[in-house]
């Protein structure tokens, strides 16, 4: 049985993991590599989604702190967000509507990751 500190490693390479392959995908359109409605482009985004979000599920807080608990709720909506991005590009095929799901689901990310942040210092003064 893993502990909770390989639980939550684990969960964060899967993160890290997820949103690199998000990453990527989104990019190489952009330097015209592959053509943004390739099919294999969509799963392999949605590959990266759906690990995002498996991971922000797994690495859920268990601490005592109510604010970091909700930001770390945040954090699942984030990644709810990149799956719905992932949704619009298989529902939407050939337009860019799927970067407004993708850019809400950075700023929700940012917003929590610093907040956290944040909160963690405050805790440790």
């Amino acid at each position: 049985m893993a502990t909770q500190d390989n639980r939550t490693r684990n969960a964060n390479v899967l993160v890290a993991l997820g949103l690199l392959v998000m990453a990527v995908m989104a990019v190489m359109p952009l330097f015209n590599l592959f053509d943004a409605n390739s099919e294999w482009m969509r799963w392999v985004f949605a590959a990266g989604a759906a690990l995002v979000l498996v991971g922000r599920v797994m690495g859920t807080y268990r601490g005592s702190s109510l604010r970091i608990k909700r930001l770390h709720r945040i954090l699942i909506s984030s990644g709810i967000l990149y799956c719905a991005s992932a949704l619009m590009m298989f529902i939407s095929q050939g337009t860019n509507d799927w970067i407004g799901f993708l850019l809400a689901g950075v700023v929700v990310q940012l917003y929590a990751t610093m907040m956290i942040d944040h909160e963690n210092k405050k805790s440790a003064q």
